[in-house]
């Protein structure tokens, strides 16, 4: 289970609206609890690195990137818990090319954008097999978070 509010959720969203028709991709910051439980404290925007002619279908995070947004955690004494991404004009499903080049343990919160409009936000995880993506249930919880 991920938790996150509902601003985390509408910036997600905004996020894929504003780079469509291109995939829009960030991370997910927050805590991983010992019985798996993933709680979002912030979502940390990063651009899409792909190649012009494949950001329609396809983003990447360069490593340099990752690496900062991982920094910037670390100084907030938070984790990357999870990547998001959106699918312009497809559902928020992940793709074969998704499943291959995740992580097990991570969320993984994808955002349909139809005509530049988002619509489903669905979060999923990889099976420690990488077998597969399972759904991953996503509460919406509003409040204030608090970083330990």
């Amino acid at each position: 289970m991920i938790e996150l509010s509902s601003e985390h959720i509408e910036s997600i969203q905004h996020h894929g609206e504003s780079d469509y028709p291109y995939e829009c991709c960030g991370l997910l910051i927050g805590h991983l609890s010992t019985d798996g439980k993933k709680q979002v404290v912030e979502v940390y925007p990063i651009s899409n690195a792909r190649e012009e002619a494949a950001k329609r279908n396809r983003f990447l995070i360069l490593p340099q990137e990752l690496m900062q947004g991982e920094r910037y955690a670390r100084s907030k004494k938070l984790d990357v818990v999870g990547f998001y991404h959106s699918h312009p004009d497809h559902p928020a499903i992940p793709s074969g090319f998704d499943q291959d080049h995740a992580w097990p343990t991570y969320s993984y919160i994808i955002v349909a954008v139809a005509r530049g409009q988002a619509g489903d936000v669905l979060s999923w995880e990889l099976e420690a097999d990488r077998s597969r993506f399972n759904p991953e249930q996503l509460e919406i919880c509003d409040g204030v978070f608090v970083a330990r």
